[in-house]
């Protein structure tokens, strides 16, 4: 297999009437999808682009699917773009992606026009009605490499401006295998879909079920605030499979919806994206002794994971799960601050090789030469690593356990965030002179600390949602008189996330040498 296109394809053949994805208010048949893809396709096709990106500007629905296949099947690679993103994150995402074109629904466009002037649109409504063209699509089908990008995600970035990660078929394909043969996907898994499709971690449900031939539900968002409705929702839809975040298993253990409501069907609950806590996961796994219980791990640049564990024994609530080993067809190694390998037990950054390795940032060749580099344990041939900035430690059972982040990259609500875009963000208010954000980790929370003008909490709410996504939002501000700085001329960050909680809102520490 050199194309993912093929694995859509051949279950479509096995399976034609068999829906493959559906929402909260239609489904599609495997037959129908791939006949609405290569239509979309077609009709990019004739705009004449070739392996260029192209933006997909759609709700999480099924026709968002469609749209993101139709790219592909165009000889392009898709960039799905939140809908509900801020028009200015949409304008930095497009000034670094320069996309070739902007799939969306047709009575967007007037709405939406302002936020790409000199990008074609292309209506979804128009294209899926188009007549597919086999010939053109087999011409680029035959030019087609495994190498060729499959698709772009935006991920947060420490100038305040996104990155775009780029993943290729080959990773796709040497990914999806790793995902279905370790956890048992088959033509009878029925996923059911929590994350956006902006996000790294739909790639394992979307693309196993193509190639296994399995069925995928989008749950609707509103669901996760009745989560009674949430377990009803995977019971009438046979849910077998999930594959969440933290956060949202959390929502249904602090609940104890499973005192009331139980997944009838439900056999096995990945998760990664964060930290999954003890306490949640006991909860989960006491209603559900059965099933298979996994703890995921991995940056959107190696695909979506680089290693994995299937939970096989008991933790106390304040025990930290294990981030376990290298998938198969991966391999993960720790180098510590001498540069060198570091020995068993010991701290140090975690590094990613083999072909879930992605191939850099879009349009940023510095940034790509930062994080991909040459093997340090080997200068003998030309080997690509990724650094992925995550300090871990091994256990005495061999295991890998996550510690934290090395810059100021964290992960929350499932998100990798740079606190520096959000101060970016927060910098851009004409009344904040200085500011800094810090993450209270215990509470799962970004603080946003500032110097300037005192305003209202909506009012800065309102101004930064204008520029972030909901999940980067701080949801606490602190307003100092005076930012505290190191010896460096720098905001004393480090002092700042040691002591926020002493902080008041109508003063600040003197200046911290």
């Amino acid at each position: 297999m050199k194309n993912i296109l093929q694995f859509l394809e051949k279950s479509a053949i096995m399976h034609p009437d068999k829906i493959i994805f559906a929402d909260a208010d239609k489904s599609v048949s495997y037959s129908a999808f791939l006949e609405t893809a290569q239509a979309i396709g077609t009709a990019i096709a004739k705009e004449g682009i070739r392996n260029r990106p192209v933006a997909v500007l759609m709700p999480r629905c099924t026709e968002a699917l469609m749209a993101m296949m139709g790219v592909v099947y165009s000889g392009n690679f898709y960039v799905v773009i939140d809908s509900e993103m801020p028009q200015a994150r949409v304008e930095k995402i497009f000034h670094t992606l320069q996309p070739a074109a902007v799939v969306l629904p047709k009575d967007w466009q007037e709405e939406r026009a302002a936020w790409a002037p000199d990008i074609p649109f292309l209506d979804y409504e128009t294209c899926a009605f188009s007549d597919s063209d086999s010939v053109i699509l087999e011409q680029i089908r035959r030019s087609m490499v495994d190498t060729d990008p499959l698709y772009a995600l935006f991920t947060s970035g420490s100038t305040g401006n996104p990155k775009g990660a780029i993943l290729s078929h080959k990773n796709v394909i040497a990914y999806s295998k790793w995902f279905i043969d370790t956890f048992g996907i088959t033509e009878n898994t029925v996923f059911a879909n929590q994350t956006p499709f902006y996000f790294s971690m739909s790639v394992s449900d979307l693309y196993a079920t193509m190639r296994a031939g399995a069925t995928l539900h989008i749950i609707p968002k509103s669901l996760f605030s009745f989560p009674v409705k949430l377990i009803e929702f995977l019971n009438q839809r046979t849910v077998n499979t999930i594959y969440w975040v933290p956060s949202a298993l959390c929502i249904v253990a602090n609940w104890k919806v499973l005192d009331y409501a139980m997944p009838a069907h439900l056999k096995k609950v990945l998760f990664a994206g964060e930290v999954m806590p003890v306490r949640q996961l006991n909860y989960w796994m006491d209603k559900l002794p059965d099933a298979m219980f996994a703890n995921l791990f991995g940056p959107t640049e190696t695909t979506d994971i680089c290693t994995y564990y299937v939970v096989n024994r008991r933790f106390a609530d304040t025990d930290t799960l294990p981030i376990g080993r290298a998938c198969d067809n991966c391999s993960v190694f720790i180098i510590g601050e001498d540069g060198k390998e570091a020995p068993t037990g010991t701290e140090g950054e975690l590094y990613v090789r083999g072909p879930f390795v992605g191939m850099g940032y879009y349009n940023d060749p510095e940034k790509t030469a930062a994080a991909f580099v040459q093997n340090p344990l080997q200068n003998s041939y030309p080997e690509r690593v990724y650094k992925t900035g995550d300090l871990v430690r091994e256990n005495e059972q061999g295991e890998l356990l996550y510690i934290s982040r090395k810059d100021f990259q964290i992960k929350h609500m499932g998100y990798r965030i740079e606190l520096s875009e959000i101060e970016a963000a927060a910098g851009a208010i004409p009344e904040i002179t200085a500011c800094a954000a810090v993450y209270d980790g215990e509470r799962d929370r970004i603080l946003l600390i500032y110097q300037g003008k005192r305003l209202e909490d909506a009012s800065l709410c309102q101004a930064l949602a204008q520029r972030l996504p909901t999940y980067m939002m701080p949801s606490g501000f602190i307003r100092v008189k005076a930012m505290p700085y190191n010896q460096n001329g720098k905001i004393d960050r480090a002092w700042l996330g040691k002591n926020y909680s002493t902080l008041e809102s109508a003063s600040a520490p003197a200046p911290i040498s």
